[in-house]
Parts: C-alpha cells; structure tokens; sequence
C-alpha cells in the first residue's frame, strides 16, 4: 500500500493554482505557501484552449503543453517535496509524455528528485477513423449530424478522462501527476478517491468530490471573482484561490488562506456551481453528479460546507471536444457619431456590401450596431456608435484585405466622420468547435512512470434501481405588498458561460421568498421579453430550488463556439449582467439592502 500520510486523517486539504490557461501566475507559489494543503492542482484547459495548443504543436513537435505551468513548477517543486504537496494537472494539453520529460529535466537541474507520471489515453485523432467503422458517429450534440456527413477538418479531437488514472498515478507513489484532457473535477476526485479508498461505485461520495472539483476548478470564482454582488466583496486585491477540505463521506468545505482577498460564501459558491453547466444532473466520466440534491450552508467566515450530494453511474459515453478547421474570419468596426445613426449605419453596410458583391459572397455575414451614443453628449466619446461587421468564409483572402481594404476605401466617400477602431487586417482562421460522445468502452487512460505503464479501462455500471429525489424544501408563497421599479439584479445574482456554441445563464436570489419570486416570474417566455436578442434561440429552463437558483441553457447564441463566433461577448460572460440591468417591477421586500 503506497504511504496515504497527509496533514490530517480526516481530511484530504486540495488547493487550485489555476482555472485557465493565462490565469494568475503567481497562485502556484501563494498556494504552496500561503497555509497548509495536501493537493496543488490546476485545470488549464478550456475547449478554446485545445486548439490554442494545436497551434503550439505545429511549431514545435515537443510542445502542445501548458508551458505556463512548467514554470510555475520551477518555483514551487522543490518546497512541494519538502512539504510532501502531491501535484495533479491537466496542464499536458495535446502533449503530456512532453510535459513529464520537461518537468524530469528540471527537477535534475533543481537537485530534487520527484516520481513524475503522465496520462494518456484522450488524443483521438489518430484513431477517428477506425472508431467511425466500429459505429462511433461522433454526432454533433446540438445539431445532430455525423462527422463524416459534415466535410469536417478536425485538428484535434481529446475524450474527457475520468480520474481513475490519477488514482492509480497516486497508488504508484506519484509526486507529480499530468494528464491531457482530464474532465475539470477529475483532479479532486482522483485525490480524494485515493486517499479516502473509495471504489468505483461509491456515487455519493464521488458526486461530492465531483461537486467539489467544479467548484474550485476556475480559481478566483469562488472566491469572490465574477461575483454579482460586489459590495458584499472585502477586497479584490489579491483575492484568495479556493481550497477544498475533502471528507471520507464527500461532504467538504470551501475557504481559502487567510490574509487572502476575496471571499468565500454561499453566494460566491453557488455563483460557481451556475456556471457552465446545463441540467441538474452533472455529467463526468465517473460519476452524474445530482446539483439538486446539494445541501449548502455557511459555516464561519470564508468556510462554506456542501454535503448530501447524491450521486449515479455515469453514462457509458464520455464527451468528446473536437475542434475543426473552419475558414477564416475578419471584423471591422466602424464609428458612427452624432445624428442619424441607423441611417448611417444602413448607409456604410449598403455600400460596402455592393462593394464587395452582395452578402452571398461570403459563408457567414454578421452585422452589429451597438449604441453606446447617448442623447446630448457631454463628451465627444458619448456622441458615438460603433458598426461592427463581421464576415466568415473558407477563403481566406475573401475576407482578409478584399474585406477590410473596402472598408477603408469608404472613409472620404460615405458618411459623415467616418472613422474607424483599427487599419486593415488579414483576419484570422477559424475553428469551430464539435461537440459530441464516444462509447466509453473504446477510452484505456494509460498511466506512464517511469518504465511501467498502467491501463485503466472503464467499468460500465447499470443505473440505479431508484434514482435521487431532489432536494426540495417547502417555499412560501411569493412576496405580495409594495413593490418598486428597479434593477432585476437588485435582488438576484448571476452567472454565464459558455458552453461550445452554447449558452447558459444562472440566476439565483438569497433567501426563500426571492427564489420564489424569481421560480413564478422568470419562465423562459419572460426571457426573451427581457432580453430580446435571444428571441431567435431554443431555451431550456431547469429549476434547481436547493440553490434557490434557475439555469437556463441557451442553444446556438456563440455559434460554433468561442473560436468562431462573432459575437461581442463570444463567451457569454456578460449575458448575467446584461440580464440583471433589466428593469422590472421587484417586490420592496426581497431587494437587496
């Protein structure tokens, strides 16, 4: 049996150091040092960020890693040691086996010593086509058809890994531990699976780690980062990346270090478990994780406990994030200032368009006129619109200078002050991102340290015989009495994200009485009142009243994802905010004081 020994028997202290590629540098060494943990962990990996690392394989065989984090290591690897802190990632990308050689090397010239294991096992590109003739489709989850039907470009195509590699890494006696595409929670629960013994089949207490991972999994937003209510936050200096104090049961406790900004509650929690996420049912790998069934409460300053999470047996499919080659794409904008705005706006995308022969030209023509003019200006700033347009095609010289020189070309000869934001550009290329599954019995995790390798295969477990009731809780009815014109956000917090070419929306009040409000008044109907630029799209409602909160999932608003979508906002992140100005009648009672 590989030596378990951790800072306490009772419970296993993970840290994260990262929720993207890009993140805070310093938080590896601030984590290490700032109080104690078990785990240092980090999810590097976005869907946009597969193809980012594609880009970096093309130019160096040895690359497609996150080479942020092999620097972070340089600093910290040593007092990880000293500490006996056990480091899990994703940060290994398209390239773990890369990762792990680096990570060797650097540990020789630092004098330590550490037992460094990569996983692999979710690079599927090379075995698209044998996968296809053994009946995998890979259908796009949204649109529904087969790879093949679509005459696609795949540059990379990565399986979500569960944790059970980790486990076996750790059981190996692991210091280190890399993986490529392993699923965001994977890097808790293979911690907490090993430390605490758990068995393939424990689905609560894996839900709870599974719960727990999508928590900390993006750093600074549960802590206070991103938060609607920003008046509730001390400080965003320096803001405190969140720990998880996993139990033997899967209950835990969300904090952070002290000394810390930021801010750990129900509230900033509960912003995290909206996020990017669409049913109540949270798919990984390993386990379906029931957000209906959390029991959430705050338990001093900077401690929130979860516990009650239930659990099922994942599905015999794992998620597939494929990114295609797409075309290219190129915007310009161009400013609009002081009378007639709409006029002129028809004025510039009429001529530029019979410049270029007509919309049809291209593959995709996308045309935003954003008002951010106001009446009698105080500022020549306040007096201007802008007009961005946007335009997608396979050809890349189409929609490079052919595209952006005509635009310039209309600056002495179109509308008044005509100016734009930046010169002409050669645009950029696309990718377009393909959601889909793979039956999970194709998916072997191999596990590499050293001269051993290790297959973990995937166990199919058949559902449950009676699946988990929600967590419901009596609500009284909705607040009568006076009610006041104002913000939605005056009593309701949000949170959004992408998901490929989809959007969510969480939105949640703080006591009974306003999710009550909030579960009568907020139907998908009502949402695109309120918002009507989401008129177009097929919205899914989902009521998750533990939480106190609604998701809504909104189907093709980014696109074909953030790497092609021409949105202004290609990641949703500001569709909660866009949502909380809204101004409706709120009862006096649930506003937020």
């Amino acid at each position: 049996m590989t030596d378990k020994k951790t800072l306490y028997d009772d419970k296993l202290i993970i840290a994260n150091a990262s929720g993207f590629l890009g993140d805070r540098f310093t938080a590896a060494k601030e984590m290490v040092q700032g109080g104690p943990i078990d785990f240092l962990t980090g999810d590097y990996l976005a869907e946009l960020t597969m193809a980012i690392l594609f880009r970096k394989i093309l130019k160096s065989p040895d690359g497609g890693y996150a080479s942020t984090f092999l620097r972070q290591m340089e600093g910290v690897m040593g007092e990880c040691l000293d500490k006996n802190i056990r480091v899990v990632t994703n940060a290994g990308g398209l390239n773990p086996k890369s990762l792990a050689e680096k990570l060797e090397e650097m540990a020789k010239l630092l004098g330590v010593s550490p037992k460094i294991a990569y996983i692999e096992g979710d690079n599927l590109m090379g075995r698209i086509p044998e996968l296809q003739e053994k009946g995998e489709t890979f259908t796009h989850l949204d649109k529904g058809i087969a790879l093949k039907d679509a005459s696609a470009h795949p540059i990379s195509a990565n399986a979500y890994l569960g944790g059970w590699g980790i486990v076996s890494a750790l059981e190996q006696g692991a210091d280190i531990v890399v993986g490529g595409r392993l699923a965001d929670a994977a890097v808790v629960m293979g911690p907490a699976a090993w430390k605490f013994n758990w068995k393939r089949d424990d689905w609560d207490k894996l839900a709870g780690a599974a719960t727990a991972g999508h928590i900390i999994e993006c750093s600074g937003q549960a802590t206070g980062g991103n938060y609607s209510f920003i008046h509730e936050v001390p400080s965003y200096q320096n803001v405190g990346f969140p720990i998880a104090e996993m139990h033997e049961d899967g209950s835990f406790v969300i904090t952070k270090h002290p000394n810390t900004g930021g801010l750990v509650s129900v509230g900033t929690v509960t912003a995290q478990l909206m996020y990017e996420v669409r049913e109540p049912k949270y798919l990984t790998p390993d386990v379906a994780a029931r957000f209906d069934t959390i029991e959430i409460s705050q338990q001093g300053k900077d401690r929130v406990e979860i516990k009650g999470v239930k659990g099922e047996p994942a599905p015999p499919t794992t998620k597939v994030c494929i990114n295609n080659m797409g075309g290219h794409k190129n915007s310009m904008t161009i400013v609009l200032t002081g009378l007639d705005i709409e006029e002129k706006a028809r004025i510039v995308e009429d001529t530029l368009f019979g410049i270029l022969g007509g919309k049809d030209e291209f593959q995709q023509v996308n045309v935003q006129l954003i008002r951010l003019d106001k009446e009698n200006p105080k500022t020549n700033e306040e007096a201007c619109a802008h007009l961005k347009i946007s335009v997608l095609d396979p050809d890349a010289n189409k929609v490079g200078r052919t595209f952006s020189a005509a635009t310039v070309e209309l600056a002495l000869a179109n509308i008044p002050g005509f100016t734009m934001t930046s010169p002409p550009g050669n645009g950029s290329p696309t990718i377009f991102h393909w959601p889909t599954l793979v039956s999970e019995k194709y998916i072997t995790q191999k596990v590499v340290m050293g001269n051993q390798e290790t297959e973990i295969v995937f166990e199919e477990f058949s559902p449950l015989e009676k699946t988990p009731e929600p967590l419901i809780r009596p609500l009284p009815d909705v607040p009568k009495g006076k009610t006041i014109k104002t913000q939605l956000g005056r009593a309701f917090a949000t949170r959004s994200g992408d998901k490929g070419g989809n959007a969510n929306l969480g939105i949640w009040g703080q006591t009974p009485e306003a999710y009550a409000f909030l579960d009568r008044f907020l139907t998908v109907d009502k949402l695109k009142e309120l918002l009507p630029d989401m008129q177009p799209y097929e919205i899914e409602r989902h009521q998750l009243p533990n939480l106190l909160a609604l998701n809504f999932y909104i189907k093709g608003v980014l696109g074909e994802g953030v790497a092609a979508s021409v949105r202004s906002d290609p990641q949703a992140k500001t569709l909660g905010e866009y949502l909380r100005a809204k101004i409706i009648d709120l009862p006096e009672s649930i506003i937020v004081k």
